[in-house]
């Protein structure tokens, strides 16, 4: 199939108009299937997906590895058609535990190191810190990843979930290729001050969590028996209340995606890809048939009708509860 592309800033590369998100293969949303997991790169990869994203604390290091497999098992063109995104930064105890981010010039280099060793690759495509160091600025961060792109180590700098101060230092330091940060119906916080920043300094969107970890998809039920180790379980939107409220939505979202015959997942993800040339959603399909069904987002035309019909479904900051438990929200650059 012809895939549509998107730029990636004004200084990046062009990329397909969705990209595939990885990290529910290796962590977070319970157990895997390694060979489904596989499968669905290639399938993405033969679908003409080229942006691939990823975290060197993905099941520590495992997302990665999984990664560079598929890579050296995809046919030779479909593997250098792949574009590699990975954060780092984060840092994880034995047990799986979360202890902040380190974002020092050193620290830079040596989770590179790792990165290229792990994927297989002798450079990244796009590299960024998954959250901003409080204790060290952003402009040394960014200045060490602007030395590795010197070294021909990374291609592009890019950021992760900062906020438009930060945006604006960091793009002062050097070429940022995009912003990842959560943008989903919603999640619409970056609507005020961060999608006007980037869009005055030339900087693209990666989005992900268009489907707000499946809870915006229309396969989400209320009865769902989530594993202790699913993300979800602990994710306050998920939770009583606040998850039947939510699934309220996604009800009236589902009229409008059968008035168009499409899923609620596709009109999820075609809202997301309405907003701008300059935002490339991230779907994080774990199988190829959800990878199918993703891909179909790219064949809904949304008129003026159907996107004040979903405005009426779900109004920006309808959702209940906020999408990562507090400690975790003090790390994002907003608070929706």
């Amino acid at each position: 199939m012809t895939m549509n592309t998107r730029p990636l800033g004004s200084t990046g590369p062009r990329v397909s108009a969705l990209g595939l998100g990885c990290m529910g293969m290796s962590a977070l949303y319970g157990d895997a299937d390694r060979a489904e997991s596989i499968a669905t790169i290639h399938a993405a990869l033969e679908a003409g997906v080229t942006l691939l994203d990823t975290g060197d604390f993905y099941a520590m290091g495992h997302n990665e590895m999984l990664i560079g497999e598929a890579l050296r098992a995809a046919p030779a063109a479909r593997r250098e058609q792949a574009l590699l995104s990975v954060k780092f930064g984060a840092l994880r105890g034995p047990d799986g535990s979360w202890a902040g981010y380190d974002g020092r010039p050193a620290a830079v280099k040596n989770f590179a190191a790792y990165s290229l060793q792990r994927l297989g690759v002798d450079h990244i495509d796009v590299y960024r810190i998954a959250r901003a160091d409080p204790d060290v600025p952003i402009e040394d961060t960014v200045g060490a990843i602007a030395e590795l792109v010197e070294q021909g180590y990374v291609r592009h700098i890019g950021l992760s979930e900062v906020g438009a101060d930060t945006i604006r230092r960091a793009a002062a330091t050097a070429p940022i290729t995009d912003l990842q940060i959560e943008y989903s119906l919603i999640s619409r916080a970056i609507e005020d001050e961060i999608l006007p920043a980037t869009r005055e300094l030339g900087i693209g969107i990666t989005a992900y969590g268009v489907l707000s970890r499946g809870l915006i998809s229309g396969h989400f039920t209320g009865d769902r028996k989530l594993a202790a180790n699913d993300f979800r379980a602990h994710s306050p939107r998920f939770q009583g209340d606040n998850l039947r409220h939510n699934l309220a939505l996604v009800e009236a979202l589902r009229k409008v995606a059968e008035s168009k015959g499409v899923s609620v997942a596709q009109i999820a993800i075609a809202w997301v890809l309405s907003r701008g040339e300059d935002i490339v959603p991230l779907v994080g399909a774990r199988t190829r048939e959800r990878l199918a069904e993703s891909l179909g987002a790219l064949d809904v035309t949304l008129e003026q009708d159907d996107l004040a019909a979903i405005e009426q479904a779900v109004p920006a900051g309808s959702a209940a509860g906020d999408r990562y438990p507090a400690p975790q929200m003090a790390h994002l650059g907003t608070r929706e």
